[in-house]
């Protein structure tokens, strides 16, 4: 069982008074258990709790007149395995559970048909764990990590195209890469101690023999040590702050480590 020690600081100015939907804390599931959780929010307070993607996590509203100020701290117990990939076969689809169907298709960021020949092309003759542990080797050879650009815009398609990006488009490449062969994927929000630099941490999650696995392609993270935010389509879903309104970053801060 891993432990982390998780927090984040935020501090973001508003040019006007803005409404805000927050979505940082771990999730409370089997296979994690929270400790020690706090999280402050100013200067006025305000929030409204609601669930999150699929239920998984929780998403929190409030609304702010000049700055939003943001502290969230939690001890959390990861209780997961590593999956060997090499072992896990694939769902027939007719089996597939109902929740895990929609993350078959397309999303915002994530076109599956534009990935149809290099998944058949490159990974021909593969299937279930083999063919994704192939895929996730396959993002991490032939991308390079860092950005040298906004890309909180961009595709997957557009992604693979530049050969270049972050966390965040190594998941959308890969979970559309997985959709295009015919296996449920989706966007997880994480936290995790190795990632660097420090910040959340987006990885894939995908459905083989009859249960979700999540692997990151960066190869920073490994199951047994990502706590686990929420879940959805692709970031869209998952974001960590989402403003119906004009704000700037002043401050973000995340630390993970092991206890």
């Amino acid at each position: 069982m891993t432990h982390l020690q998780i927090s984040a600081d935020l501090t973001y100015r508003l040019a006007a008074p803005c409404t805000i939907l927050v979505q940082v804390e771990a999730a409370a599931t089997s296979d994690q258990i929270l400790t020690d959780t706090n999280i402050d929010i100013g200067p006025s307070g305000s929030k409204t709790i609601v669930p999150a993607h699929d239920g998984i996590g929780t998403r929190l509203w409030t609304t702010q007149q000049e700055q939003l100020t943001l502290a969230y701290s939690a001890q959390v117990a990861i209780n997961r395995s590593d999956p060997d990939f090499t072992t896990l076969p694939a769902t027939a689809l007719p089996d597939l559970p109902g929740e895990a169907v929609p993350y078959l298709f397309n999303s915002l960021y994530c076109s599956v048909h534009a990935f149809d020949q290099v998944v058949s092309s490159e990974f021909a003759g593969l299937c279930g764990g083999p063919l994704v542990a192939a895929i996730s080797a396959y993002i991490g050879r032939t991308m390079t990590y860092g950005s040298d650009v906004d890309n909180a815009n961009r595709n997957a398609e557009q992604s693979f195209a530049a050969r270049k990006g972050v966390c965040r488009d190594y998941a959308h490449i890969m979970i559309s890469m997985t959709r295009a062969a015919n296996i449920p994927a989706r966007f997880a929000s994480t936290y995790a101690p190795d990632v660097q630099p420090q910040d959340f941490h987006a990885v894939p999650e995908v459905f083989l023999d009859g249960r979700w696995h999540l692997i990151d392609p960066t190869g920073m993270a490994r199951a047994s040590d990502m706590a686990v935010i929420g879940i959805g389509r692709d970031a869209t879903d998952v974001s960590f702050l989402t403003a119906f309104g004009s704000l700037n970053m002043v401050k973000q801060r995340v630390q993970v480590a092991r206890v």
